[in-house]
């Protein structure tokens, strides 16, 4: 009995000694456990922070990619140099593709972009004072265009009212130029030459002879001249015979036939002219109309009678 006793003494003590390392090992669990707990929550809470400090760099990348394309745009429209902003908004899509990986260097390459956003908005205010200079040259070219299609259109009228005047004096000296015949007389010769002047009968008519004056003209030029002589017959039919020379010509846009031609050189000054005209058949009785014409126009006209 005593001995139980004793042993029971002896194994009492080296439970108790035990304890306080059960209580140091747990002690030392839940440190470690607090530890990695702690450190996932700081952890969490960086991912987070650099996860929304992503997402504003991105945000203001895109925001600066935009303005570019906006500034590329006006720029190019407004005439001028682009290359620059192309290769530097190319730069920067390549960036900001690079940020969106997932790396280990992409914390350093969020603070170095950030750094970039300063540069590039300092960039972008400087383009909107090249887009306002090449507004104002453009509204400067604007101007000056409009200035010279007016100066162009105030030309162009004086170009037209020199040129109408052209025409009209061109006009009025071509009429100036005209030539005028007067004193036509009309005669019928027969066969021994003997001449009577209207009125005469068919039996006194081999040929006719007919006589006027072309006169002068200062303004007219010096040239050759092929004058239409037209014997028009009571009836209206015009006295024709191919035989005789007769043919046609144009005036006033319809064909008209002539009864005989004579070509002359006129040389300014008044000048006679005589023409023949043999009988073919007999004369319609009556008044005839005598008309010359040269060029297109008429020169002038008269009449004779046969009884």
């Amino acid at each position: 009995m005593e001995h139980q006793e004793l042993k029971n003494e002896a194994y009492q003590p080296t439970k108790n000694n035990r304890t306080p390392i059960l209580i140091g090992v747990v002690v030392l669990l839940l440190g470690i456990v607090a530890f990695f707990y702690f450190k996932y929550e700081e952890e969490k809470g960086l991912k987070e922070a650099q996860t929304k400090e992503l997402n504003a760099t991105v945000l203001a990348l895109d925001s600066i990619s935009g303005q570019l394309n906006d500034k590329i745009l006006t720029i190019s429209q407004l005439g001028g140099e682009i290359d620059t902003l192309v290769a530097l908004r190319d730069q920067l899509e390549a960036e900001k593709k690079s940020l969106l990986r997932q790396d280990k260097n992409q914390k350093q390459l969020i603070a170095t972009l950030k750094g970039k956003v300063s540069g590039y908005t300092e960039l972008l205010l400087a383009k909107d004072v090249e887009i306002e200079k090449l507004k104002k040259i453009n509204e400067e070219l604007v101007t000056e265009n409009t200035e010279l299609k007016t100066e162009k259109n105030v030309l162009n009228a004086s170009i037209k009212e020199i040129n109408k005047a052209k025409e009209e004096l061109a006009e009025k000296v071509a009429f100036a130029a005209r030539l005028k015949v007067s004193g036509m007389k009309v005669y019928a010769v027969n066969e021994s030459g003997k001449e009577r002047e209207s009125e005469f009968r068919n039996r006194h008519i081999e040929q006719l002879k007919v006589t006027f004056n072309v006169t002068e003209n200062k303004v007219a030029p010096i040239e050759g001249k092929e004058l239409l002589v037209k014997i028009t017959a009571p009836d209206g039919n015009t006295l024709f015979d191919v035989t005789n020379g007769s043919g046609s010509f144009t005036f006033e846009g319809r064909e008209m036939f002539y009864t005989v031609k004579q070509e002359i050189l006129y040389d300014k000054t008044t000048q006679q002219v005589t023409v023949f005209y043999k009988k073919g058949s007999d004369f319609p009785v009556g008044l005839h109309q005598v008309e010359v014409y040269t060029d297109d126009y008429k020169m002038g006209q008269g009449t004779f009678t046969v009884k």
